[in-house]
């Protein structure tokens, strides 16, 4: 095990995976517009990062994703792969924001870290082996073809359901109501407004859908109202879980600070890495709010890296961990995550132990910096 390691070269690569139409309340997207670099050490091994933009909600594009991923590439050659917080401080200094481009590079780094200590990633952070099951997510439709949906997933061993709200209050209300009627008591639901509501809207909504015993409900409004979501608190008799209203740990202590939230999703594409994650989780974690890995439309090379973050953070307490399930066309991982029915499991492979297919990469469009 070496104390420095030196980087040498970074490959980037244009990692697009084909997917059926996917639609939530602020796009469809029918391809997975990802990047996949492997930052390369003198060790003679490598880390691999994956990031998967939604522009809709991060405000980055695989495009920009490329570009920033050129300039921080041009930072990290011939400095230190396992000073991890001086790499990302690096990336910081250079430029705000990008969050979704530099978690590939943040899980790079953690990938290199968990190798040069011949350990699986999870092991190396200090973590353990749990049962993590992931919900399945319902994109919006009609009520009654999202009704159907969910009597598939349930017939397919589905337990918990992760419902897309957030166009219409009315008929999100009826969309909830079909559901459960159709599931039954048993079936978990959770929904998601991806910020869909006004503050009118989100009361009606949540005072209406209560009946239907909803685990929680993730961002209903934008978070230019996060000021109102205190009041919306104490109206609402459903939980309520901050999303797009938490980046960072600084978000976290705002949003709990001022009652805003029951529950906090953590997305890597939104705080930039593992590094960050971590801290948002113990903020959390501090305050007795509860967690969930989140995330969007990454493959199984992200999707390990996320388990091996889970298995780190006993504060994580819902997996919406479904990505690869909802309809990716192509598998470009090797290794990696699995899924049993709708649990994910790992092998004690070291690092993330995930890597892209070779045959996949050499359809991708690349550089080397």
């Amino acid at each position: 095990m070496q104390n420095k390691l030196t980087i040498t070269h970074i490959d980037i690569y244009r990692f697009s995976i084909p997917m059926e139409p996917f639609t939530i309340a602020t796009g469809t997207m029918d391809h997975a517009q990802n990047v996949f670099i492997r930052v390369h050490t003198d060790a003679g091994f490598y880390g691999v990062g994956e990031c998967s933009a939604f522009p809709m909600i991060v405000g980055e594009t695989q495009d920009t994703c490329l570009v920033m991923a050129r300039e921080f590439a041009k930072l990290w050659i011939g400095r230190d792969a396992l000073d991890i917080a001086a790499r990302l401080q690096q990336l910081h200094s250079f430029t705000a924001g990008n969050t979704t481009i530099k978690s590939a590079f943040d899980m790079a780094l953690y990938d290199i870290a968990a190798k040069n200590a011949a350990l699986p990633l999870y092991r190396f952070l200090g973590g353990q082996r749990r049962v993590v099951e992931s919900d399945i997510t319902i994109g919006i439709d009609s009520p009654p073809t999202m009704a159907i949906k969910a009597l598939y997933f349930k017939a397919s061993g589905a337990n918990i359901l992760k419902v897309k709200l957030g166009k219409n209050a009315a008929d999100d209300v009826e969309r909830i109501k079909q559901i459960r009627e159709a599931v039954g008591p048993a079936m978990a639901i959770r929904v998601d407004a991806n910020q869909g509501w006004s503050f009118d809207d989100a009361v009606y909504a949540l005072q209406a859908i209560g009946q239907y015993d909803i685990e929680f409900c993730e961002q209903p409004m934008r978070t230019w109202y996060d000021d109102r979501l205190p009041a919306l608190m104490q109206l609402s008799p459903v939980k309520i879980m901050a999303d797009e209203s938490v980046y960072n740990h600084h978000d976290a202590r705002k949003q709990i600070n001022s009652g805003s939230c029951h529950y906090i999703n953590i997305k890597m594409s939104k705080s930039g890495g593992l590094l960050e994650a971590k801290q948002i989780h113990d903020e959390a974690a501090s305050k007795g709010i509860a967690c969930m890995m989140g995330g969007m439309l990454e493959s199984r090379i992200a999707l390990s890296a996320k388990l091996h973050f889970v298995y780190a953070s006993p504060n994580i307490k819902f997996y919406d961990m479904d990505t690869c399930m909802l309809g990716h066309l192509v598998d470009p991982c090797v290794g990696g995550v699995k899924y049993n029915g709708y649990k994910l499991t790992i092998d004690d492979a070291i690092g993330i132990g995930a890597d892209a297919d070779e045959e996949f990469l050499k359809g991708c469009e690349w550089v080397r910096v």
